[in-house]
């Protein structure tokens, strides 16, 4: 690979081989190096190939004056999360949760520590999410001795939220809400409380946490002909009322109109769910 900018000591822009930008990473990767001079594979610890040349440019930035080793404790959590759990992020989670453990550590070290007001919120609907920033508190105690707060797990619980469903990461603090409130609605409805240990009340949750998702990225299923519409509205006439209640507050919070199809769907969801109880 081929220097193109030295970034700091650590971290230069390259090209590879095909003239594709990377950022690549190493102790003392860059010391001492000029434009045009070709790297040392045995000095390189990693690339970064980010395909959005913006977000690039913002990650080339936020490395020029950060620690090496909060770099790769963000890069090691994400890789975790990709590899263990099989998460799929949107690449913005190397910019923001690169910058946030890079904030976290320094507002640890002047005494600074925010109180989560969603931890709840978090630790119950985005569990694995929840884990993920447990298992980055704890790498971070093991390389660099720092003991964060359980607020923070919880808050960059809300980076992998953030890179999952592709949106703003002040959108993404309302998700934990906006489950929790439609988990009430249904259970004030249906007159029921969930049963939180069964796989019905787990499968109801993606359900709307991937409704969430659709609507931010406006991708809603769309008014269709379904043969089952009829039967479902009939069979599961309290459920599909629950759905509609669901649908209006929807429309309240996020100005969101949601087909007959979503509210089918959803029907059948919050069906499975009361069968359980």
């Amino acid at each position: 690979m081929v220097v193109e900018k030295v970034i700091n000591n650590n971290v230069v822009s390259a090209r590879d081989e095909s003239g594709k930008e990377a950022v690549v990473m190493g102790k003392g990767l860059g010391f001492g190096v000029k434009p045009g001079a070709v790297l040392e594979e045995k000095k390189i610890d990693k690339i970064f190939r980010i395909q959005s040349k913006s977000l690039t440019e913002q990650f080339k930035e936020l490395l020029v004056n950060m620690p090496l080793e909060h770099v790769q404790i963000s890069n090691d959590i994400i890789s975790y999360a990709s590899n263990t759990l099989h998460f799929k992020f949107n690449q913005s989670i190397y910019v923001t949760l690169t910058d946030h453990i890079n904030f976290a550590i320094e507002r640890y070290k002047q005494g600074i520590n925010l109180e989560n007001a969603l931890l709840w919120e978090i630790k119950q609907f985005y569990k694995e999410e929840y884990l993920l920033g447990v298992y980055a508190c704890d790498l971070i105690r093991e390389r660099i001795h720092i003991e964060l707060p359980e607020d923070e797990a919880g808050f960059i619980a809300l980076h992998f939220v953030n890179a999952e469903y592709g949106t703003d990461i002040k959108e993404a603090v309302c998700f934990p809400k906006y489950v929790k409130d439609i988990v009430a609605l249904v259970n004030e409805e249906m007159g029921i409380q969930m049963n939180q240990d069964t796989l019905h009340y787990t499968r109801f949750l993606v359900h709307v946490k991937f409704l969430l998702q659709r609507i931010y990225k406006k991708q809603l299923l769309k008014e269709d002909v379904n043969e089952w519409e009829d039967v479902i509205k009939h069979k599961y006439k309290r459920e599909y009322e629950c759905s509609k209640k669901v649908a209006g507050y929807l429309k309240d919070s996020l100005n969101t109109c949601l087909s007959e199809e979503e509210c089918i769907y959803l029907a059948i969801h919050i069906r499975r769910v009361y069968d359980t109880e």
